[in-house]
């Protein structure tokens, strides 16, 4: 699928998913953005759109709750006036040791549920248009079955759920939509990563750097413009999983 001309659908406007909405706005697709409580990246990122030529949109919208995702697909499409392109990169990424239920309901609800959400609310109107792509955000550790540090059992098991999402939608939604994800590795170091930390990440990472959120885009732009690829979940994570 060419990009250009089309409409894409980006969750999370913040960081990573900035890089990625000013890709595709490079490539002359409008974008929608949505946000919960990054007001100011998703607007900065629709302001570069505008600066690219492209039309740009940011609706308020929690990835958890069905009405505002619902409201956010159809207001994307009915004021951009289609939607083709579906990149789900809103997301959590929390340490609970010990976890309880409820906090094993929230990382299912934010990194799986909201996927899940805009993806069939969004699929009907791609279908509609002709087809059209959806980009899911996974974990190098959950597609490589390793999950390695400790503390993190409801982030993980929501991610592997998101790959499994990736592979039945995929299936489902064939031969119209083709769904992948991408699977991120050291991508962006956290604020709060010590040096020593740093090092670590470094050492265990082959490439030997954090990759920053334009290998996120490039994989993006790939699994969009890709015609035969489908219920993928492609690493980008500096060969993290060889080590």
């Amino acid at each position: 699928m060419d990009p250009k001309g089309k409409v894409a659908l980006i969750t999370g406007g913040a960081r990573i998913g900035q890089a990625v909405a000013q890709a595709l706005a490079g490539r002359g697709c409008d974008i929608a953005l949505t946000y919960r409580g990054s007001r100011d990246a998703a607007e900065t990122a629709a302001d570069f759109a505008r600066t690219a030529g492209v039309r740009a949109l940011v609706i308020r919208a929690d990835a958890t709750d069905e009405g505002q995702v619902r409201a956010a697909v159809h207001d994307t499409a009915g004021q951009l006036g289609r939607l083709d392109i579906l990149v789900n990169m809103a997301s959590t990424y929390v340490r609970t040791p010990n976890p309880s239920a409820a906090e094993w309901d929230a990382a299912f609800a934010a990194n799986a549920r909201g996927a899940f959400l805009f993806s069939i609310h969004a699929a009907p109107i791609m279908k509609s248009g002709g087809g059209g792509r959806i980009v899911n955000t996974s974990d190098w550790l959950a597609i490589s079955g390793r999950p390695h540090y400790p503390g993190y059992t409801p982030y993980f098991a929501s991610k592997a759920a998101v790959t499994a999402l990736t592979e039945s939608m995929a299936l489902d939604l064939a031969p119209d939509i083709l769904v992948n994800a991408i699977a991120p590795g050291p991508i962006l170091p956290p604020p709060d990563l010590t040096a020593d930390e740093d090092r670590e990440v470094l050492a265990a990472t082959p490439l030997a750097r954090w990759g920053g959120a334009a290998e996120i885009a490039k994989a993006a732009l790939f699994l969009i413009e890709t015609d035969f690829v489908t219920g993928e979940s492609i690493r980008v994570d500096g060969g993290r999983h060889l080590a």
